[in-house]
């Protein structure tokens, strides 16, 4: 075992294919409420709660404005006025818990990553409800050391008093042995700096970095870890 021991994992697209269970979900929800859904509004949806969720990590809005706020938002774009946002959040959120999608490699490395004696803990902005559903059925629950939710912390990742909120719950963990691994910029490299902990951002794609953010490592498949703990 090289010098980190711990490592934070963001759930969402680092763990978790988020945006296959995003799109089930909302065709899900849309079907039930006979609402028109095709491949534009997904697309639509998907940006206007990305706009949202970078909304929460400034604490520009709460995560119940968000949640609620990017339906208003896309209902006002598509004249829904028969359904309210309140309601298809609610299904939406409940429709998400009921499924996963794993990352390519993601359990694997997981659970040999728990046979070398790593900790490992979840960190992520998700929906306390929604997030503690996904890692049941994933069985995450029982693989990871613990999860930090940050409605359940008090603050937003990338705070600085979300990751002090973690390590006051983790007494025997320095920050100089951990590395937090996520795939976005603005949460989790964000987060990492703001943390004072090492980062590696989990980028499959080869995205561009357009944020002015620390990252101490890259990698496109989550296998590489192994290289950069060992």
């Amino acid at each position: 075992m090289g010098k980190f021991t711990t490592i934070l994992w963001d759930l969402d697209q680092t763990l978790l294919n988020f945006d296959l269970s995003m799109e089930h979900a909302l065709r899900a929800v849309f079907n039930q409420n006979g609402l028109p859904v095709n491949e534009a509004v997904t697309a639509r949806y998907d940006a206007i709660n990305k706009s949202y969720w970078l909304r929460l990590e400034t604490g520009e809005l709460t995560k119940e404005q968000v949640t609620v706020g990017r339906f208003r938002t896309l209902f006002e774009e598509l004249g829904i006025t028969h359904v309210t946002p309140e309601k298809t959040n609610a299904d939406f959120q409940r429709e998400l818990g009921n499924v996963f999608f794993y990352i390519d490699g993601a359990k694997e490395l997981v659970i040999l990553l728990n046979e070398r004696g790593y900790r490992q803990y979840v960190v992520t902005n998700g929906v306390n409800t929604t997030q503690a559903s996904k890692m049941k059925l994933s069985g995450l629950d029982r693989l990871m050391d613990g999860v930090f939710v940050s409605e359940l912390m008090g603050y937003p990742k990338p705070r600085k008093e979300y990751f002090d909120a973690c390590f006051a719950a983790l007494p025997d963990v320095t920050r100089e042995e951990c590395i937090l691994v996520g795939d976005s910029l603005t949460s989790d490299m964000r987060g990492a700096e703001n943390a004072g902990v090492a980062s590696c951002w989990f980028n499959p794609e080869g995205r561009a970095k357009d944020v002015e953010v620390r990252t101490d490592y890259e990698i496109r498949r989550l296998e590489e870890l192994l290289q950069i703990l060992e």
